[in-house]
Protein backbone atom coordinates (compact mmCIF):
# COMPACT_ATOMS: atom_id res chain seq x y z
CA UNK A 1 0.00 0.00 0.00
CA UNK A 2 3.02 2.52 0.65
CA UNK A 3 3.52 5.11 -2.38
CA UNK A 4 6.73 6.24 -2.93
CA UNK A 5 5.61 9.50 -4.76
CA UNK A 6 6.57 12.76 -3.63
CA UNK A 7 3.06 14.66 -3.25
CA UNK A 8 2.38 17.94 -2.25
CA UNK A 9 -0.61 20.44 -2.03
CA UNK A 10 -2.30 23.08 -0.37
CA UNK A 11 -2.77 22.76 3.56
CA UNK A 12 -4.52 26.12 4.21
CA UNK A 13 -7.39 27.86 3.58
CA UNK A 14 -7.43 29.95 0.38
CA UNK A 15 -7.25 33.44 0.88
CA UNK A 16 -5.76 34.23 4.32
CA UNK A 17 -2.76 35.91 5.59
CA UNK A 18 -0.59 33.12 4.72
CA UNK A 19 -0.81 30.38 1.97
CA UNK A 20 0.60 27.16 2.87
CA UNK A 21 2.45 24.56 0.61
CA UNK A 22 3.04 21.21 1.86
CA UNK A 23 5.21 18.23 0.25
CA UNK A 24 6.12 15.22 1.56
CA UNK A 25 8.24 11.71 0.50
CA UNK A 26 11.78 11.52 -0.78
CA UNK A 27 12.26 13.72 -3.26
CA UNK A 28 10.95 16.51 -1.12
CA UNK A 29 14.40 18.07 -0.58
CA UNK A 30 15.32 17.90 -3.96
CA UNK A 31 12.12 19.58 -5.56
CA UNK A 32 11.97 22.94 -3.06
CA UNK A 33 16.50 23.01 -3.49
CA UNK A 34 15.36 23.49 -7.28
CA UNK A 35 12.94 26.22 -6.89
CA UNK A 36 14.06 28.07 -3.66
CA UNK A 37 16.66 31.11 -3.65
CA UNK A 38 18.24 32.56 -0.16
CA UNK A 39 17.62 36.34 0.10
CA UNK A 40 21.87 36.33 0.47
CA UNK A 41 21.74 34.56 -2.98
CA UNK A 42 19.56 37.31 -4.32
CA UNK A 43 21.28 40.02 -3.37
CA UNK A 44 24.53 39.14 -4.22
CA UNK A 45 23.26 38.50 -8.30
CA UNK A 46 20.86 41.71 -7.65
CA UNK A 47 17.91 39.90 -9.03
CA UNK A 48 19.90 38.38 -11.97
CA UNK A 49 19.26 34.85 -11.50
CA UNK A 50 22.13 33.76 -14.34
CA UNK A 51 24.68 36.01 -14.12
CA UNK A 52 27.53 33.80 -12.84
CA UNK A 53 26.50 32.48 -9.61
CA UNK A 54 25.52 29.04 -8.99
CA UNK A 55 23.01 27.61 -6.63
CA UNK A 56 23.19 24.47 -4.52
CA UNK A 57 20.28 22.34 -5.44
CA UNK A 58 21.04 20.48 -1.89
CA UNK A 59 20.81 23.18 0.09
CA UNK A 60 18.14 21.85 2.58
CA UNK A 61 20.03 18.31 2.60
CA UNK A 62 22.91 20.41 4.01
CA UNK A 63 20.48 21.96 6.36
CA UNK A 64 19.26 20.46 9.84
CA UNK A 65 16.00 19.42 10.48
CA UNK A 66 13.37 21.92 12.00
CA UNK A 67 14.55 24.67 10.80
CA UNK A 68 13.43 27.75 9.06
CA UNK A 69 14.64 29.06 5.95
CA UNK A 70 14.07 32.64 4.88
CA UNK A 71 13.82 33.13 0.56
CA UNK A 72 11.91 32.77 -2.35
CA UNK A 73 10.57 30.92 -4.78
CA UNK A 74 11.72 31.11 -8.32
CA UNK A 75 10.05 30.01 -11.59
CA UNK A 76 12.65 29.60 -13.92
CA UNK A 77 14.41 33.23 -13.53
CA UNK A 78 11.43 35.25 -12.25
CA UNK A 79 10.61 35.14 -8.22
CA UNK A 80 7.07 33.97 -7.60
CA UNK A 81 6.90 34.85 -3.64
CA UNK A 82 8.69 35.58 -0.55
CA UNK A 83 8.84 32.78 2.06
CA UNK A 84 9.41 30.92 4.82
CA UNK A 85 10.28 27.37 4.44
CA UNK A 86 10.16 24.95 7.17
CA UNK A 87 12.48 22.12 7.03
CA UNK A 88 11.59 18.14 8.83
CA UNK A 89 13.33 15.62 7.91
CA UNK A 90 12.71 11.96 8.25
CA UNK A 91 11.64 10.47 10.76
CA UNK A 92 10.55 13.11 12.78
CA UNK A 93 7.63 14.68 10.83
CA UNK A 94 3.92 14.29 10.11
CA UNK A 95 4.04 11.36 7.55
CA UNK A 96 7.87 9.92 8.70
CA UNK A 97 9.17 11.22 5.50
CA UNK A 98 10.89 13.83 4.51
CA UNK A 99 8.46 16.99 4.90
CA UNK A 100 8.84 20.52 3.95
CA UNK A 101 6.44 23.31 4.20
CA UNK A 102 6.14 26.74 2.02
CA UNK A 103 4.89 29.56 4.10
CA UNK A 104 3.33 31.99 1.37
CA UNK A 105 1.41 35.01 0.86
CA UNK A 106 -1.66 33.94 1.23
CA UNK A 107 -3.51 35.07 -2.17
CA UNK A 108 -5.00 31.94 -3.96
CA UNK A 109 -3.22 33.08 -6.93
CA UNK A 110 0.14 32.96 -5.64
CA UNK A 111 -0.58 29.98 -3.55
CA UNK A 112 -1.60 27.85 -6.99
CA UNK A 113 1.27 29.07 -8.51
CA UNK A 114 3.70 27.67 -6.17
CA UNK A 115 1.32 24.41 -6.28
CA UNK A 116 1.87 24.46 -9.96
CA UNK A 117 5.82 24.85 -9.66
CA UNK A 118 6.31 21.86 -7.53
CA UNK A 119 4.36 19.75 -9.59
CA UNK A 120 6.35 20.83 -12.54
CA UNK A 121 9.17 19.74 -10.77
CA UNK A 122 8.53 16.27 -10.06
CA UNK A 123 5.70 16.22 -7.14
CA UNK A 124 2.65 14.37 -7.12
CA UNK A 125 -0.64 16.36 -6.22
CA UNK A 126 -2.02 14.37 -3.12
CA UNK A 127 -5.36 13.23 -3.27
CA UNK A 128 -7.78 14.01 0.06
CA UNK A 129 -5.74 12.76 3.31
CA UNK A 130 -2.86 11.58 2.17
CA UNK A 131 -0.24 12.86 4.21
CA UNK A 132 -2.45 11.21 7.12
CA UNK A 133 -2.89 8.11 5.15
CA UNK A 134 1.15 7.97 5.23
CA UNK A 135 1.51 9.07 8.64
CA UNK A 136 -0.80 6.17 9.42
CA UNK A 137 1.08 3.80 6.73
CA UNK A 138 4.38 4.47 7.86
CA UNK A 139 3.26 3.54 11.39
CA UNK A 140 3.39 7.30 13.37
CA UNK A 141 -0.55 6.59 14.06
CA UNK A 142 -2.93 3.98 13.89
CA UNK A 143 -6.30 4.00 11.64
CA UNK A 144 -8.70 5.40 15.17
CA UNK A 145 -6.09 8.42 15.22
CA UNK A 146 -6.02 9.19 11.80
CA UNK A 147 -9.69 9.78 12.11
CA UNK A 148 -9.12 11.84 15.09
CA UNK A 149 -7.46 14.26 12.81
CA UNK A 150 -10.48 15.18 10.55
CA UNK A 151 -12.58 15.44 14.19
CA UNK A 152 -10.32 17.90 15.12
CA UNK A 153 -10.92 19.57 11.91
CA UNK A 154 -14.52 19.96 11.92
CA UNK A 155 -15.10 20.07 15.57
CA UNK A 156 -17.75 22.59 16.91
CA UNK A 157 -17.72 22.37 20.51
CA UNK A 158 -15.33 22.40 23.26
CA UNK A 159 -16.65 18.68 24.04
CA UNK A 160 -16.12 17.88 20.43
CA UNK A 161 -12.42 19.06 20.26
CA UNK A 162 -11.21 17.34 23.97
CA UNK A 163 -12.36 13.85 22.72
CA UNK A 164 -11.01 14.19 19.27
CA UNK A 165 -7.86 15.29 20.94
CA UNK A 166 -8.10 12.13 23.44
CA UNK A 167 -8.76 10.15 20.20
CA UNK A 168 -5.80 11.38 18.67
CA UNK A 169 -3.77 10.70 21.88
CA UNK A 170 -4.43 7.48 21.55
CA UNK A 171 -6.99 6.94 24.64
CA UNK A 172 -9.55 4.94 22.59
CA UNK A 173 -6.69 2.66 20.99
CA UNK A 174 -4.97 2.07 24.07
CA UNK A 175 -7.89 1.14 25.61
CA UNK A 176 -9.30 -0.98 23.08
CA UNK A 177 -5.82 -2.79 22.32
CA UNK A 178 -5.77 -3.78 26.21
CA UNK A 179 -9.25 -5.64 25.74
CA UNK A 180 -7.30 -7.16 22.50
CA UNK A 181 -4.20 -8.41 24.24
CA UNK A 182 -6.17 -9.93 27.26
CA UNK A 183 -8.70 -11.88 24.19
CA UNK A 184 -4.81 -13.27 22.47
CA UNK A 185 -3.61 -14.39 25.58
CA UNK A 186 -6.54 -16.51 26.64
CA UNK A 187 -6.78 -17.74 23.27
CA UNK A 188 -3.06 -18.69 23.56
CA UNK A 189 -3.80 -20.31 26.80
CA UNK A 190 -6.67 -22.71 24.76
CA UNK A 191 -4.26 -23.44 21.76
CA UNK A 192 -1.59 -24.06 24.31
CA UNK A 193 -4.00 -26.40 26.57
CA UNK A 194 -4.76 -28.30 23.31
CA UNK A 195 -1.96 -29.41 22.25
CA UNK A 196 -0.13 -30.14 25.92
CA UNK A 197 -3.03 -30.92 27.74
CA UNK A 198 -0.82 -32.67 30.20
CA UNK A 199 0.67 -29.78 31.72
CA UNK A 200 -2.50 -27.32 31.25
CA UNK A 201 -6.08 -28.09 32.62
CA UNK A 202 -8.76 -26.73 30.72
CA UNK A 203 -11.40 -27.73 32.96
CA UNK A 204 -10.13 -25.62 35.64
CA UNK A 205 -9.05 -22.65 33.77
CA UNK A 206 -12.61 -22.65 32.04
CA UNK A 207 -14.15 -20.52 35.05
CA UNK A 208 -11.20 -17.85 34.55
CA UNK A 209 -11.87 -17.32 30.77
CA UNK A 210 -15.74 -16.58 31.75
CA UNK A 211 -14.70 -14.18 34.16
CA UNK A 212 -12.27 -12.47 31.88
CA UNK A 213 -15.18 -12.73 28.69
CA UNK A 214 -17.41 -11.55 31.46
CA UNK A 215 -15.35 -8.36 32.26
CA UNK A 216 -15.11 -8.02 28.30
CA UNK A 217 -18.50 -7.96 27.58
CA UNK A 218 -19.08 -5.36 30.54
CA UNK A 219 -16.45 -3.16 29.05
CA UNK A 220 -17.55 -3.01 25.60
CA UNK A 221 -21.54 -2.78 26.21
CA UNK A 222 -20.60 0.18 28.37
CA UNK A 223 -19.27 1.68 25.31
CA UNK A 224 -21.72 0.99 23.23
CA UNK A 225 -24.08 2.55 26.26
CA UNK A 226 -22.16 5.80 26.02
CA UNK A 227 -22.09 6.09 22.24
CA UNK A 228 -25.35 8.02 21.72
CA UNK A 229 -24.44 10.65 24.79
CA UNK A 230 -21.02 10.92 23.40
CA UNK A 231 -21.70 11.24 19.84
CA UNK A 232 -24.60 13.76 20.24
CA UNK A 233 -22.29 16.07 22.28
CA UNK A 234 -19.20 15.23 19.85
CA UNK A 235 -20.93 15.95 16.78
CA UNK A 236 -24.28 18.26 17.86
CA UNK A 237 -27.76 17.36 19.02
CA UNK A 238 -29.95 16.35 16.01
CA UNK A 239 -32.94 18.83 17.07
CA UNK A 240 -35.84 18.75 14.81
CA UNK A 241 -38.81 21.67 14.92
CA UNK A 242 -42.46 20.18 14.19
CA UNK A 243 -46.06 21.61 14.46
CA UNK A 244 -49.15 22.07 12.28
CA UNK A 245 -48.92 24.67 9.75
CA UNK A 246 -48.84 28.21 11.57
CA UNK A 247 -47.91 27.58 14.44
CA UNK A 248 -44.62 29.00 15.13
CA UNK A 249 -41.81 26.82 14.07
CA UNK A 250 -40.25 29.17 11.09
CA UNK A 251 -40.31 31.97 13.88
CA UNK A 252 -38.37 29.89 16.60
CA UNK A 253 -36.22 29.09 14.34
CA UNK A 254 -35.30 32.54 13.51
CA UNK A 255 -35.50 33.11 16.84
CA UNK A 256 -33.10 31.19 17.30
CA UNK A 257 -30.59 31.72 15.26
CA UNK A 258 -31.13 35.36 15.77
CA UNK A 259 -31.40 36.00 12.15
CA UNK A 260 -34.49 36.13 9.45
CA UNK A 261 -33.97 32.40 7.88
CA UNK A 262 -37.06 30.78 7.80
CA UNK A 263 -39.52 32.64 5.56
CA UNK A 264 -42.72 33.61 8.18
CA UNK A 265 -46.28 34.88 7.22
CA UNK A 266 -50.00 34.60 8.53
CA UNK A 267 -50.27 31.82 5.95
CA UNK A 268 -50.25 28.61 6.84
CA UNK A 269 -48.15 26.05 5.11
CA UNK A 270 -45.23 29.17 4.13
CA UNK A 271 -42.47 26.07 4.96
CA UNK A 272 -42.67 23.21 2.53
CA UNK A 273 -39.14 22.10 2.31
CA UNK A 274 -36.51 21.62 5.30
CA UNK A 275 -34.10 24.27 6.82
CA UNK A 276 -30.67 22.99 8.58
CA UNK A 277 -28.92 25.54 10.71
CA UNK A 278 -26.48 24.76 13.43
CA UNK A 279 -27.30 26.68 16.62
CA UNK A 280 -24.34 26.89 19.51
CA UNK A 281 -26.35 27.03 23.36
CA UNK A 282 -22.73 27.44 25.32
CA UNK A 283 -21.26 24.35 24.50
CA UNK A 284 -24.48 22.43 23.50
CA UNK A 285 -24.38 21.97 19.31
CA UNK A 286 -28.53 21.97 17.79
CA UNK A 287 -28.03 20.64 14.34
CA UNK A 288 -31.52 22.37 13.87
CA UNK A 289 -34.20 21.05 11.80
CA UNK A 290 -37.33 23.53 10.65
CA UNK A 291 -40.01 21.32 9.06
CA UNK A 292 -42.65 21.88 7.02
CA UNK A 293 -46.13 21.87 9.20
CA UNK A 294 -47.26 18.29 9.54
CA UNK A 295 -51.02 18.02 8.72
CA UNK A 296 -53.61 16.09 5.63
CA UNK A 297 -53.29 17.63 2.72
CA UNK A 298 -54.52 17.45 -0.89
CA UNK A 299 -51.53 19.59 -1.70
CA UNK A 300 -48.42 17.80 -3.98
CA UNK A 301 -46.00 20.18 -2.63
CA UNK A 302 -47.00 20.31 0.92
CA UNK A 303 -47.51 16.37 0.81
CA UNK A 304 -43.83 16.28 0.09
CA UNK A 305 -42.69 19.27 2.61
CA UNK A 306 -44.75 16.78 5.09
CA UNK A 307 -43.30 13.54 4.17
CA UNK A 308 -39.83 14.85 4.49
CA UNK A 309 -40.80 16.18 7.76
CA UNK A 310 -41.87 12.98 9.39
CA UNK A 311 -38.47 11.01 7.84
CA UNK A 312 -36.45 14.10 9.35
CA UNK A 313 -38.47 12.91 12.67
CA UNK A 314 -37.70 9.44 12.47
CA UNK A 315 -34.05 9.87 13.28
CA UNK A 316 -34.04 13.14 15.85
CA UNK A 317 -32.23 12.99 18.82
CA UNK A 318 -34.70 15.46 20.25
CA UNK A 319 -37.50 17.30 19.09
CA UNK A 320 -39.18 20.87 19.64
CA UNK A 321 -43.24 20.36 19.50
CA UNK A 322 -44.37 23.94 18.77
CA UNK A 323 -48.07 23.71 19.61
CA UNK A 324 -50.18 27.30 19.05
CA UNK A 325 -52.06 27.46 22.62
CA UNK A 326 -54.62 29.86 21.36
CA UNK A 327 -56.28 26.83 19.72
CA UNK A 328 -57.65 23.71 21.18
CA UNK A 329 -55.67 20.49 19.70
CA UNK A 330 -57.26 19.38 16.83
CA UNK A 331 -56.77 16.14 14.13
CA UNK A 332 -53.43 17.48 12.98
CA UNK A 333 -52.24 17.72 16.69
CA UNK A 334 -53.06 14.41 17.11
CA UNK A 335 -51.21 12.79 13.69
CA UNK A 336 -48.31 14.58 15.77
CA UNK A 337 -48.67 13.76 18.99
CA UNK A 338 -48.90 9.69 17.54
CA UNK A 339 -45.66 10.15 15.55
CA UNK A 340 -44.42 11.16 18.87
CA UNK A 341 -45.06 8.72 21.71
CA UNK A 342 -41.15 6.91 21.25
CA UNK A 343 -39.15 10.16 21.20
CA UNK A 344 -37.72 12.46 23.46
CA UNK A 345 -38.32 16.28 23.43
CA UNK A 346 -40.26 19.42 25.01
CA UNK A 347 -43.57 20.96 23.85
CA UNK A 348 -43.25 24.46 23.68
CA UNK A 349 -46.87 26.44 24.11
CA UNK A 350 -46.51 29.30 21.64
CA UNK A 351 -48.42 32.32 21.33
CA UNK A 352 -48.53 32.26 25.14
CA UNK A 353 -49.48 35.66 24.82
CA UNK A 354 -52.16 35.90 23.48
CA UNK A 355 -55.81 34.36 24.70
CA UNK A 356 -55.15 31.16 25.79
CA UNK A 357 -57.11 27.99 25.06
CA UNK A 358 -54.75 25.36 25.65
CA UNK A 359 -53.65 24.03 29.14
CA UNK A 360 -50.49 22.24 30.03
CA UNK A 361 -52.94 19.09 31.52
CA UNK A 362 -54.61 19.35 27.85
CA UNK A 363 -51.27 18.18 26.43
CA UNK A 364 -50.36 16.17 29.13
CA UNK A 365 -53.40 13.93 28.67
CA UNK A 366 -51.65 13.32 25.24
CA UNK A 367 -48.26 13.31 25.58
CA UNK A 368 -46.54 12.93 28.70
CA UNK A 369 -43.67 15.61 27.65
CA UNK A 370 -42.80 18.96 29.55
CA UNK A 371 -44.26 22.00 28.43
CA UNK A 372 -42.71 25.33 28.41
CA UNK A 373 -44.79 28.35 28.10
CA UNK A 374 -43.47 30.42 25.04
CA UNK A 375 -44.57 33.39 22.83
CA UNK A 376 -42.48 33.93 19.48
CA UNK A 377 -43.52 37.96 19.86
CA UNK A 378 -42.34 38.60 23.53
CA UNK A 379 -39.61 35.90 24.10
CA UNK A 380 -41.48 34.28 26.97
CA UNK A 381 -39.63 31.21 27.17
CA UNK A 382 -36.91 31.39 25.46
CA UNK A 383 -34.52 31.27 28.05
CA UNK A 384 -35.90 28.67 29.91
CA UNK A 385 -36.02 26.82 26.42
CA UNK A 386 -32.40 27.01 26.09
CA UNK A 387 -31.84 26.01 29.91
CA UNK A 388 -33.87 23.02 29.06
CA UNK A 389 -32.13 21.56 26.14
CA UNK A 390 -28.79 22.04 28.30
CA UNK A 391 -29.88 20.78 31.35
CA UNK A 392 -31.16 17.58 29.50
CA UNK A 393 -27.80 17.37 27.37
CA UNK A 394 -25.11 18.49 30.05
CA UNK A 395 -25.59 15.66 31.98
CA UNK A 396 -25.15 11.57 32.15
CA UNK A 397 -22.15 9.45 32.35
CA UNK A 398 -20.10 11.43 29.63
CA UNK A 399 -18.08 14.64 30.87
CA UNK A 400 -14.82 16.03 30.57
CA UNK A 401 -13.12 13.53 32.13
CA UNK A 402 -10.51 10.62 31.36
CA UNK A 403 -13.07 8.29 30.82
CA UNK A 404 -13.10 6.54 27.01
CA UNK A 405 -15.68 6.83 25.00
CA UNK A 406 -16.53 6.09 21.50
CA UNK A 407 -17.97 8.53 18.72
CA UNK A 408 -17.35 7.18 15.57
CA UNK A 409 -20.21 4.91 14.13
CA UNK A 410 -17.04 2.83 12.27
CA UNK A 411 -16.28 2.15 15.94
CA UNK A 412 -19.41 1.61 17.01
CA UNK A 413 -20.54 -0.99 14.69
CA UNK A 414 -17.22 -2.55 15.14
CA UNK A 415 -17.43 -2.55 19.12
CA UNK A 416 -21.02 -4.02 18.14
CA UNK A 417 -20.13 -7.25 16.09
CA UNK A 418 -16.78 -7.78 18.93
CA UNK A 419 -19.30 -8.00 21.64
CA UNK A 420 -22.18 -10.48 19.83
CA UNK A 421 -18.66 -12.97 19.44
CA UNK A 422 -18.33 -12.73 23.04
CA UNK A 423 -21.82 -12.94 24.18
CA UNK A 424 -21.10 -16.30 21.99
CA UNK A 425 -18.10 -17.37 23.39
CA UNK A 426 -19.59 -16.76 27.00
CA UNK A 427 -23.05 -18.84 26.11
CA UNK A 428 -20.49 -21.75 24.42
CA UNK A 429 -18.69 -22.03 27.64
CA UNK A 430 -21.70 -21.98 29.80
CA UNK A 431 -23.19 -24.86 27.73
CA UNK A 432 -19.86 -26.81 28.00
CA UNK A 433 -18.76 -26.60 24.43
CA UNK A 434 -15.48 -27.74 22.81
CA UNK A 435 -12.81 -25.18 22.88
CA UNK A 436 -12.71 -24.91 19.11
CA UNK A 437 -16.18 -23.17 19.60
CA UNK A 438 -14.66 -20.76 21.72
CA UNK A 439 -11.70 -20.08 19.67
CA UNK A 440 -13.38 -18.97 16.78
CA UNK A 441 -15.80 -16.29 18.37
CA UNK A 442 -12.82 -15.28 19.91
CA UNK A 443 -10.62 -14.83 17.46
CA UNK A 444 -13.71 -13.11 15.68
CA UNK A 445 -13.91 -10.15 18.31
CA UNK A 446 -10.44 -10.02 18.51
CA UNK A 447 -10.51 -9.04 14.69
CA UNK A 448 -13.45 -6.70 14.58
CA UNK A 449 -11.81 -4.64 17.26
CA UNK A 450 -8.42 -4.47 14.98
CA UNK A 451 -10.50 -2.84 12.51
CA UNK A 452 -10.63 0.22 15.13
CA UNK A 453 -6.85 0.72 15.38
CA UNK A 454 -6.57 -0.20 11.45
CA UNK A 455 -4.38 -3.52 12.15
CA UNK A 456 -6.91 -5.91 10.48
CA UNK A 457 -8.43 -3.24 8.25
CA UNK A 458 -8.63 -4.05 4.52
CA UNK A 459 -7.27 -1.18 1.89
CA UNK A 460 -10.46 -0.71 0.20
CA UNK A 461 -12.00 0.27 4.08
CA UNK A 462 -8.90 2.37 4.53
CA UNK A 463 -8.93 4.62 1.32
CA UNK A 464 -12.26 4.90 2.42
CA UNK A 465 -12.07 6.27 5.44
CA UNK A 466 -9.13 8.84 4.19
CA UNK A 467 -11.15 10.05 0.60
CA UNK A 468 -13.74 11.98 3.20
CA UNK A 469 -10.71 13.67 4.10
CA UNK A 470 -9.78 17.13 3.03
CA UNK A 471 -6.93 18.11 0.80
CA UNK A 472 -3.73 18.79 2.39
CA UNK A 473 -4.54 17.23 5.47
Amino acid sequence: MRDNNTITGIASGMGGGIGIIRISGNQSLEIVGKVFRTKKYIDKIHGKLNDGFTWDCNYFFKKQTHTISYGFIIDGNSIVDEVIVLLMKAPNSYTKEDVIEIDAHGGPFVVKKILEILLKNGAKLAEPGEFTKRAFLNGRIDLSQAEAVMKIISSKSNFALDSAVKQLEGRVSVYIEGIRQELLHNLGFIEAALDDPEHYNLDEYREDILTSIEDKINKLSTLLKCFDDGRMKSEGINTVIVGKPNAGKSSLMNLLLDEERAIVTNVAGTTRDIIEETVYLDNIVLNLVDTAGIHKTNNLVENIGVDRAVQYLKKADFVIYVVDSSVSLDAADKQIINLLKDKVGVVLMNKSDLNVKLSEDDIKRNLDWDCIEFSNETKQGLQKLSDYIKNSFLHGDITFNDQVYLTNIRHKEAVEEALNSLIQVRDSINLGMPEDFLTIDMMDAYKKLGLINGETASEDLINKIFKDFCMGK
